[in-house]
C-alpha cells in the first residue's frame, strides 16, 4: 500500500471518529445514567453494573476518538477500536442470555401448559 493510500485511509478514520466521538460519549453518559437509575432498586443493585461498564466503554471509545480526531495519532483509532470490541462483544453475550432465557420460558411454558397445545 503506497504512503498516499495510508494517509488518506487514516485522514478519512480521523474524520469518521470525529464524527462519531459525541455520539459515543452521549451514549455512554446516558448508559451510565441508566445504571446508576437502575442502582436505586434492590434488585438492580445487582445488575447495575453492567450498564455502568457499558456506559464507561461508550465513553472511552469516544474520548479515544476525539483525541484520534485531534491528534490524527493511529494509536487512538486501536485503542476506540478495543473499546468498541469490548462493548459489542458483551452485547453479543448479552444478546445469547437473552435468547437462552427466551427459550427456556418458552419451553418451560409448554410444558407446564400443555393443553395450550391442544386447541
Amino acid at each position: 500500500m503506497a504512503v498516499n493510500e495510508s494517509d488518506r485511509i487514516l485522514n478519512r478514520a480521523r474524520e469518521i471518529a470525529g464524527n462519531t466521538a459525541g455520539w459515543l460519549k452521549f451514549l455512554g453518559i446516558v448508559n451510565i445514567v441508566m445504571g446508576g437509575l437502575t442502582a436505586i432498586t434492590i434488585v438492580g443493585i445487582i445488575v447495575a453494573w453492567l450498564p455502568i461498564w457499558i456506559g464507561v466503554l461508550l465513553f472511552q471509545a469516544g474520548s479515544r476518538a476525539s483525541e484520534l480526531g485531534y491528534s490524527g495519532n493511529p494509536e487512538k483509532l486501536i485503542e476506540m477500536l478495543d473499546k468498541l470490541k469490548t462493548y459489542f462483544v458483551i452485547q453479543g453475550i448479552l444478546l445469547l442470555i437473552t435468547i437462552g432465557s427466551w427459550i427456556i420460558i418458552l419451553f418451560a411454558g409448554l410444558f407446564r401448559f400443555p393443553h395450550m397445545l391442544m386447541r
